[in-house]
């Protein structure tokens, strides 16, 4: 879907990214993640011609990117910051509807697609249609954001550390809509993140990078389990590995199941990180657990939480 071959972007002299090759493939969710001065933002403003690249090759469905007209390959990507960038003298309608005005939709295509984007990010349309920006929250912000960025139904969706600002308990909720976007759609999505916990969140890849090069890429769980360098080892946190390790897992995992216990359950598609912070803050060793439809499915035992994990390298 999207290739790097042996690409660098250079600032005044200083080479921002230097000989770098990836394949982004059709489908998956990459999170670029690294050190602040990385290059992991100009790669990404590189695959929409925000960047133009200096050398190397740029290829998007097969095609160099410098092929396109450069409005026109952008039309094909939403993109998402973490200023937003909403305009304030429109409301949330028009902001949604930029791109596919320019589109030059037809009216009543516009408005169901409006109103489909508002609902697919929890956003009832008749409450929020008409409000401008200033009434909406930062997270209202941010949901209309990503509707902006999804409403000509783009077959890429870049976005370059679009939760950043936002309060944790927002962060969250956002990053599990954009999971369960990303599911629903199966869009291509190319994430720039500095928060590691959001990378193993969100990645089915991540590409680690320094100083302009990828350092590692791959699964969260061959990054944690496996790490190519010191940097690598370093950057994720020997000491945090476990906790880290545990995010990646579901308690649907590690539920026994043929067991049965009294109790406040918690569901199977928490993950264990989860779960560990419930054992304890209720301090208990056992926790009950239902599926998706709210029936009994087993029990959660404390002990049980990585059993079976793989053991990190040393």
């Amino acid at each position: 879907m999207i290739e790097f071959e042996n690409v660098s972007k250079f600032f005044q002299g200083e080479a921002a990214v230097s000989d770098l090759s990836l394949n982004i493939k059709e489908g998956q969710f990459t999170v670029l993640i690294g050190t602040s001065g990385s290059g992991k933002s100009t790669t990404l403003k590189m695959i929409n011609r925000l960047v133009e690249h200096d050398t190397g090759r740029i290829r998007f469905a097969g095609e160099e990117i410098r092929n396109f007209d450069a409005k026109t390959l952008r039309r094909r990507m939403g993109y998402a910051i973490q200023s937003i960038g909403l305009f304030p003298h429109w409301n949330v309608a028009q902001n949604i509807a930029t791109v596919p005005q320019l589109l030059k939709w037809p009216k009543a295509r516009i408005n169901a697609r409006i109103d489909e984007l508002l609902d697919l990010l929890g956003l009832e349309a008749a409450q929020f249609r008409d409000r401008y920006p200033h009434q909406l929250s930062g997270g209202q912000q941010q949901r209309v954001g990503v509707a902006r960025a999804l409403a000509a139904d783009p077959e890429v969706l870049l976005m370059d550390e679009p939760f950043g600002a936002l309060d944790p308990v927002t962060r969250g909720a956002l990053q599990q809509e954009i999971i369960r976007i990303h599911q629903l759609l199966g869009r291509t999505i190319v994430l720039v993140t500095h928060d590691i916990d959001e990378a193993l969140t969100l990645a089915d890849r991540i590409v680690l990078m320094d100083n302009g090069q990828v350092i590692q890429q791959g699964t969260p769980l061959e990054l944690l389990t496996r790490p190519a360098t010191d940097f690598a080892r370093d950057f994720f946190g020997r000491s945090e590995l476990g906790v880290r390790l545990l995010s990646l897992r579901h308690v649907a995992d590690r539920v026994r199941t043929h067991e049965r216990i009294e109790g406040e359950p918690i569901s199977e598609s928490v993950t264990l990180r989860e779960a560990l912070s419930l054992f304890v803050h209720r301090q208990c060793r056992q926790l009950p657990v239902v599926n998706q439809h709210g029936e009994p499915c087993g029990v959660l035992h404390f002990s049980d939480l990585i059993e079976g994990e793989n053991a990190p390298a040393t």
